[in-house]
């Protein structure tokens, strides 16, 4: 797929790679802006349910997401206009730290960073639009159908989850955030639902 006026997309692109390389050096903002769904609870830090999605754990973290955004990105704008595209970005940035807050509110240590649940509500909109196109993996030739890899995308996030891996901490070790994972694809079907009800048709319509 090649992206086709990315406009939004690349801003987005720029202002998190651009946060998350300067804040990357400076454990003190990270330890203050990541999401601890304890403090959020506890000391009202609610704006790290947003915060955190513009900071990342390590450069292979940041590419990973940025280059997903890259390609799906520009797709979803053009399917949904940028208004829309920005509530879809953002409202499934919110719905994965939902899921973190959730589903780790007793847990005092634990802290998480990543556009993750944003980039996750993206990638599943397009989804829907297009379930049988095909989706590349750099360990794999062949393309994966879409709707294939989003359920495989939620059954690992769930066995992540009953796995109990846990997200980034003070002293810099990271995991997979499974719970953003699974708030950001949940999120990002709802709104586009929502915003383009059409969109059940034609995903339908593609197994007829």
């Amino acid at each position: 797929m090649n992206p086709a006026n990315p406009s939004l997309s690349l801003v987005l692109i720029g202002i998190t790679a651009a946060v998350s390389l300067l804040a990357g050096s400076s454990g003190q903002l990270v330890r203050r802006f990541a999401i601890s769904p304890w403090a959020v609870i506890h000391q009202g830090r609610w704006y790290q349910m947003l915060t955190s999605g513009f900071l990342h754990a390590g450069l292979a973290h940041l590419v990973f997401n940025m280059l997903t955004l890259y390609f799906f990105g520009p797709a979803m704008e053009m399917l949904l206009g940028g208004q829309r595209f920005l509530v879809l970005y953002f409202g499934s940035l919110l719905a994965g730290s939902l899921a973190t807050l959730l589903i780790h509110r007793r847990d005092p240590a634990y802290r998480a960073v990543g556009a993750s649940g944003a980039i996750t509500g993206v990638l599943f909109g397009f989804v829907l639009f297009r379930p049988t196109a095909p989706i590349y993996m750099f360990f794999l030739p062949i393309g994966i159908p879409a709707v294939l890899f989003a359920a495989v995308y939620i059954v690992v996030s769930v066995w992540g989850l009953r796995g109990g891996r846990r997200g980034l901490r003070s002293r810099g070790r990271g995991g997979i955030g499974h719970a953003a994972h699974l708030g950001g694809a949940i999120g990002g079907i709802l709104l586009t639902v929502l915003m383009r009800p059409e969109v059940v048709r034609i995903f339908l319509s593609h197994f007829r």
